[in-house]
């Protein structure tokens, strides 16, 4: 593994520490003016001041993690925008700005790490719209990238698929030496259950992503703080005793004109962040509609907890 002078995440969380990791980039992008049309990752490239800032935004919110602006920078997204040509430069790039902003805290960086987002490629393996040693490049060439930018781990996240999970993991620890969480995203089913978009539950998520590797588990995304609570209970038997990380929505959105508002605001976050603790997040952050503001009510709840 790469050493990059940090203690590991797996580390650090065996020991008892509890990490807050950063909120929504896309909901910051488009605060700061980002077209809802536009190439996110294209910004790290046009627009690295606004990207770095964003990173530097959570950070003194007090996120102990920070996520790079790569979410869609495998290849096979970018080649939507015809971008796919450019897939090593703006992952590259991304892990640099957030490493950049960490850097920038001197020796109040030390305890900080980057985390290098890799999303799925929105194509499915089951009905042939994309190979598995495609997948598997393009996640490979991603993840080379973002550890040469200065990525301390990997993030595989907003999974709904076991098996594009397990090539994700395994292209990304091949290629980087680096630790992999890897979450996945669940709605609530009218059973009352939790599943992804292709049916795995929490359990088998967990299964699925420890089998492939990956050194944490957890979830992101989904309908909010008080579902994520559920689960999380779901996967906690399952993790084997890893790490989990948990990075909720702020509820599900309503459209307000050109807008999307979140309805869970930093007070939700805070309030419920010691159950979200309890059902088992060693990492805690959040997901679509989270803003630095939110960050900064979990720390504050997850510092009382000390």
């Amino acid at each position: 593994m790469p050493d990059r002078g940090r203690e590991s995440l797996v580390a650090a969380a065996s020991r008892g520490r509890i990490l807050v990791s950063d909120g929504a980039w896309g909901t910051m992008l488009f605060r700061k003016g980002m077209a809802r049309d536009y190439c996110p990752e294209l910004w790290c490239a046009e627009r690295p001041e606004e990207v770095r800032g964003i990173a530097a935004s959570y950070l003194a919110a007090g996120a102990d993690l920070v996520g790079t602006n790569s979410f869609g920078g495998t290849r096979i997204r970018l080649a939507r925008r015809g971008l796919e040509a450019r897939a090593r430069e703006l992952n590259e790039a991304a892990a640099r700005l957030s490493r950049e902003a960490v850097d920038r805290l001197g020796s109040a960086g030390e305890g900080k790490w980057v985390l290098g987002s890799m999303g799925p490629t929105g194509l499915r393996l089951a009905t042939g719209e994309v190979g598995a040693e495609e997948m598997r490049a393009a996640f490979s060439e991603q993840a080379e990238a973002l550890a040469k930018g200065g990525a301390d781990a990997l993030c595989v996240e907003t999974m709904m698929d076991a098996e594009e999970a397990a090539i994700a993991v395994r292209a990304a620890k091949e290629a980087s030496g680096l630790e992999v969480i890897c979450t996945f995203t669940f709605d609530k089913t009218r059973e009352g259950l939790y599943r992804t978009m292709t049916g795995l539950s929490p359990e088998a998520a967990a299964v699925a992503a420890l089998d492939a590797g990956a050194d944490i588990v957890g979830a992101n995304c989904g309908e909010g703080f008080a579902d994520m609570i559920e689960v999380l209970r779901a996967m906690r038997p399952a993790a084997r005793g890893a790490p989990i990380m948990a990075q909720p929505n702020a509820g599900l959105p309503r459209t307000e004109g050109s807008s999307l508002v979140y309805p869970e605001g930093p007070d939700c976050a805070a309030a419920l962040a010691p159950a979200l603790l309890e059902a088992g997040a060693s990492i805690l952050g959040g997901c679509c509609g989270t803003t630095p503001e939110h960050i900064a009510a979990i720390r504050r709840a997850v510092d009382l907890r000390r």
